[in-house]
């Protein structure tokens, strides 16, 4: 019996180990570290934005065009806006933008990449062609013909850079089902009659996901410009909603005379950028078997 325990400890210790050895790795990286600070701090700001200003995001006021102070720490813009408080309110949509359009390009890249990589033939042959087709075109390009056709809105944003995204996943997915397939337990599985379905939900899918996982962070970051970029194009959230592109975008006349309706929304794109593609290359790294000498 006690011989039973200690085996059954030894298993636990083992299970445990590599998620041990991953927060030991992901502590020790200074840029991952970074990042995850800078992202947790963003989305604390974007729940409790309500606490952290007295104004509402679309109020207006007398105080025109007024620099930073102690009453509007960011100033205000033609309207009498608080900036600061539409710059936190802000947060909220560009988050949701990049989670929404990064989640949805990752589960329909992933799944058709999967589709790809494991029957081929004639599906990998399509696929693959639809792939080429939209990775033919640029990116951001691509987003403005969709939302034009779709109309301006950030629902219609989110769509538009979710669709463009795909590619960049289902290629990677592809990647690395057509290495993992030659793998002899893979093999093993299939010889033992095992259905395709359990073979790529159990024994496939679970070992893709590390070079998804890091490339889903940092198209995070480049989610966030191209919302950014819809909005100052006036495509993606529409007046008076706080996107900080469409705010960049409105404050372009001011540039000269009130440059802190421009510095600050740009502050926070770049900040949000900063902070993913720090976690994104640290993730990088951690998961890199070479950055392990």
């Amino acid at each position: 019996m006690q011989t039973q325990t200690v085996d059954i400890r030894n298993k636990v210790v083992e299970e445990d180990k590599p998620w041990k050895d991953f927060m030991r790795s992901f502590l020790r990286h200074r840029s991952a570290v970074i990042g995850s600070v800078i992202i947790l701090f963003l989305i604390l700001i974007a729940i409790i934005a309500p606490v952290l200003t007295p104004f509402e995001y679309s109020a207006k006021s007398n105080d025109l065009m007024q620099s930073p102070s102690a009453n509007h720490w960011f100033g205000t813009d033609e309207m009498g806006r608080d900036i600061f408080t539409r710059v936190i309110y802000g947060a909220r949509i560009s988050l949701w933008v990049g989670f929404f359009a990064v989640i949805g390009s990752i589960v329909l890249g992933s799944l058709l990449g999967l589709i790809a990589g494991f029957f081929g033939g004639w599906r990998d042959a399509v696929i693959s062609r639809i792939f080429d087709i939209l990775l033919a075109f640029p990116g951001i390009l691509l987003a403005i013909a969709m939302v034009t056709i779709l109309g301006p809105g950030i629902n219609n944003a989110m769509i538009a850079i979710a669709i463009i995204n795909i590619p960049t996943f289902g290629r990677l997915m592809r990647s690395s089902v057509l290495r993992i397939k030659e793998e002899d337990y893979v093999l093993a599985a299939k010889a033992m009659g095992m259905k395709n379905g359990r073979i790529l939900f159990h024994h496939i899918l679970p070992n893709c996901w590390t070079p998804i996982m890091v490339q889903g962070t940092l198209s995070f970051a480049t989610a966030v410009i191209e919302a950014a970029a819809l909005g100052f194009l006036g495509l993606g959230a529409q007046p008076p909603e706080p996107e900080w592109g469409t705010m960049l975008a409105d404050s372009r006349p001011f540039i000269q005379t009130a440059p802190w309706t421009m510095i600050f929304p740009g502050l926070a794109i770049v900040l949000t950028v900063l902070g993913f593609n720090l976690l994104g290359d640290g993730l990088r790294d951690i998961f890199d078997p070479r950055m392990k000498q």
